[in-house]
């Protein structure tokens, strides 16, 4: 028999070998076991290889199903049961952005499993932990709230279980709280900012006077700044910054500032049911007789839900479904999800779709649910498709490089359909907005 024959437990000898090296270095990670080698000779690692053993692989899914973000969180829901439908079929459009996929991905069944974070981080780290030891989830998604994308990021880091962040606006989500076991898909404040600062000067000119409603956490921060610092290379001046808190019942006090404050233009950071609410009163209180209107990252329905208010405003979003005259992938999805859902998709079910859509790729690259594989597979930077075109990760932050897409308010008369709610101004190629990668302070940290 050769050195490296297998026994009856289908360990070969050279394996056993090295186990026993690596117990009597100290070396092995606690609960390893000889089977967890035989998986392609890798050790065991958060859910690796427990997670992936049998004939299907688990997803924990943890967004906002009540609370100030429930509409964003229900539509980025349905963008990752599109997902998983399509991988699990083999359709098309996952083989489009995923060649390598067949049925499932490296031929196991996707189950999804779902908790409600009510956009808080504690919530949603619990129940993704529970995904991860009572489901052996290989991979966890959602945010919304970049306060829960960056407590995830942790947890990820923690249990070596890979997040892949289905929306978060923060410049820190891959800043300075990035993690090896984080990537994200969607572009954030800072990009959002470079975007669309250049058309807010040409339409509104130098030196003006903006008043700023942030959202007291590390996505609202993050934007304001942003947004600020470029402007402020225009002569933009900050007059005041109204500061309320996530799910703020009432923003008559901040307004009743901002009335007063002599500013130009109202830059609204607010975001979901925050935005809604703050741009209804902000009609109440007429300051929209005496200012502009800016939502610097926006999502669509804020056009639906405002009555109107968001008429000849301009805003960065992620995606708006008229661009699939320019991209047939978008084309696709739209089609898929409206004849599932019954209406235009919103950009939160396009970054969670394409997001999972990306990892299921990566997977597929690596040829296993190995964690770090996976990760080097992002890591390799290469060019892939997306629904807004072709994009790629960056190895040293594990962000995408994506555009931006900057659109206006059409009037009602204008509107071609129900849900022609949008002129694209430009779609903002992604490379030359976004910071460098170590510009906010990101340390990916170890694989193991």
């Amino acid at each position: 028999m050769s050195r490296n024959s297998i026994d009856k437990t289908g360990v070969s000898r050279r394996t056993m070998l090295q186990v026993a090296a690596g117990l009597a270095g100290g070396m092995v990670i606690p609960g390893t076991t000889l089977r967890a080698y035989a998986a392609g000779d890798h050790p065991a690692i958060g859910t690796y290889p427990a997670g992936s053993s049998g004939n299907s692989v688990t997803i924990g899914a943890s967004v906002p199903r009540t609370g100030t973000y429930a509409v964003q969180g229900e539509d980025e829901l349905k963008g990752y049961q599109l997902a998983v439908e399509h991988l699990n079929q083999g359709h098309e459009l996952a083989k489009k952005v995923s060649p390598k996929t067949k049925k499932g991905v490296l031929g196991k069944e996707l189950k999804l499993v779902v908790a409600d974070s009510a956009a808080k981080p504690n919530e949603a780290v619990q129940a993704q932990q529970r995904f991860i030891s009572e489901n052996k989830a290989v991979m966890i998604t959602g945010g919304t709230s970049s306060a829960v994308a960056v407590a995830l990021n942790k947890l990820a880091q923690r249990e070596k279980v890979l997040f892949v962040c289905g929306i978060s606006g923060s410049n820190d989500t891959t800043g300075k709280d990035c993690v090896r076991y984080g990537v994200r898909q969607n572009f954030f404040g800072q990009t959002a900012a470079a975007a669309i600062a250049p058309v807010l000067v040409k339409q509104f000119g130098k030196n003006k006077k903006a008043a700023y409603m942030t959202p007291d956490y590390t996505y609202g921060h993050t934007v304001t700044k942003s947004v600020q610092d470029i402007l402020a290379k225009s002569g933009w001046t900050t007059v005041t910054n109204q500061v309320s808190p996530l799910g703020a019942p009432d923003f008559s006090s901040y307004l009743l500032n901002v009335a007063n404050s002599g500013a130009d233009v109202l830059i609204n950071v607010n975001w979901g049911h925050d935005a809604v609410l703050s741009i209804q009163q902000a009609k109440q209180f007429g300051i929209f007789d005496k200012m502009k209107l800016v939502v610097p990252y926006q999502v669509p329905f804020l056009a639906r839900e405002t009555g109107g208010l968001m008429e000849g405003v301009y805003a960065a979003t992620d995606y708006w479904w008229t661009i699939e005259d320019k991209y047939p992938l978008a084309k696709m999805f739209n089609e898929t999800f409206e004849k599932k859902f019954g209406y235009k998709p919103e950009w939160g079910a396009e970054n969670a779709y394409i997001s999972f859509l990306h990892w299921a790729r990566m997977v597929e690259e690596a040829g296993s649910f190995y964690p770090p594989d996976v990760i080097k597979a992002y890591e390799k930077g290469e060019t892939i498709p997306s629904l807004v075109g072709d994009v790629h990760y960056r190895p040293e932050d594990h962000q995408c490089i994506r555009p931006v897409i900057i659109v206006k308010g059409k009037a009602k008369k204008d509107m071609k359909g129900k849900e022609d709610w949008y002129d694209i101004v430009e779609v903002v190629p992604g490379a030359g907005l976004m910071q460098k990668p170590d510009e906010f302070g990101c340390k990916l940290g170890d694989y193991t």
